[in-house]
């Protein structure tokens, strides 16, 4: 699923994705943290938005890309080395998906720092949104987080209220012609909908 490119362009531009860079949906992109060196490999992608579900500030050479490149960030600041409450990350998925199924927010990337357990949390519950069986979205979520596989990841994945967050997305109303087609259309009742602004130092 994930996969490195390394292709040289003109002037001797190389363009280097971010490590366990993957293309999770037509303009739904997931890679560790972007840094400077993948700068290049990301204006290919031609991104508008990027939700960051660290808590660290975003560094300011990376801000400076975004501000470079009009791309929207959107932050969850979900802790990695101790675990989050329940509470705290259930929140912080809720209010990523609801970004991540705006699709005036596409194309987008997700990431955290290594773009294994955060992110592979978020893309499982958009999984089990997308109604996949529990054992693909298991496998996809490991083939990512390798031997680090986190079994508390996988059984919040597994629990997360999907009812809970089509209620939370009340304003939105989505209709999928085969998800991840050109038929997609996401239409909006709201127009209430939260709006982020590029989030600066």
């Amino acid at each position: 699923m994930g996969f490195i490119v390394e292709a040289e362009v003109s002037h001797d531009v190389v363009l280097e994705p971010p490590p366990n860079f993957s293309m999770v949906e037509q303009g739904i992109y997931r890679s560790s943290f972007p840094r400077p060196c993948n700068f290049a490999f990301l204006e290919t992608l031609n991104l508008r938005s990027i939700i960051y579900l660290c808590p660290e500030p975003y560094p300011e050479e990376n801000l400076e890309f975004l501000r470079s490149h009009n791309i929207r960030l959107f932050q969850f600041g979900i802790e990695g080395k101790t675990e989050p409450s329940l509470t705290t990350l259930r929140d912080s998925i809720r209010g990523a998906l609801k970004i991540l199924m705006d699709v005036r927010n596409h194309p987008i990337l997700i990431h955290c720092k290594r773009g294994k357990h955060r992110t592979g949390s978020l893309v499982g519950c958009l999984r089990r949104l997308q109604n996949w069986c529990l054992p693909s979205v298991f496998e996809e979520y490991q083939h990512f987080a390798g031997i680090k596989s986190r079994s508390d990841d996988l059984k919040f994945i597994e629990t997360f209220d999907i009812i809970c967050l089509r209620q939370c997305l009340h304003s939105i109303i989505y209709h999928y012609q085969g998800y991840g087609s050109n038929k997609r259309l996401l239409l909006y009742g709201d127009e209430s909908v939260q709006k982020s602004q590029i989030i600066s130092s």
